[in-house]
């Protein structure tokens, strides 16, 4: 796989990786998705194999439902999850699969998301509906809790 069907963004966070890592895992919902939208937890199976499962609402009642597995996670350094299956590996019609990644650099974190996609075009549609802005926000949203508690 190359990174012709991948998009990211990057961050570096003035927050030490344990400090941004339990955030981003523990604390989901407060930084998930772009505000107005809210992110509702439904499971957090932090494991291999283990149902990731949110519903994002927005602003004006719409409901984005969010199902997958987590595929790998290593402690202080990455999580990655995908919607190709349900929660006991049952197939699902791919979209992505997702790369969470927190490194250590100089005492803050280098932060990057990737979203890696099956075809160009699903890369395209995600990308038109603001991949950047929306990640980038969530991102953000990240780094201002972070920052504001590692003070």
């Amino acid at each position: 796989m190359t990174d012709t069907y991948e998009l990211s963004i990057t961050r570096l966070i003035d927050a030490p990786r344990a400090a941004v890592w339990a955030i981003a895992t523990e604390r989901m919902a407060e930084w998930w998705c772009p505000r107005p939208w809210t992110t509702e937890i439904i499971e957090q199976d932090w494991r291999p194999g283990g149902r990731s499962a949110m519903v994002m609402h927005g602003p004006d009642g719409e409901r984005h439902d969010l199902e997958g597995v987590f595929l790998e996670v290593v402690h202080e350094k990455h999580f990655i999850t995908t919607d190709a299956f349900a929660a006991g590996w049952i197939p699902r019609t791919p979209f992505m699969t997702g790369l969470w990644e927190f490194a250590e650099e100089d005492g803050k974190t280098r932060y990057t998301a990737r979203a890696r996609h099956w075809t160009p075009e699903a890369r395209d549609q995600h990308e038109q509906m603001g991949f950047t802005d929306g990640w980038g926000k969530c991102a953000e949203q990240l780094a201002e809790i972070a920052e504001r508690e590692a003070k």
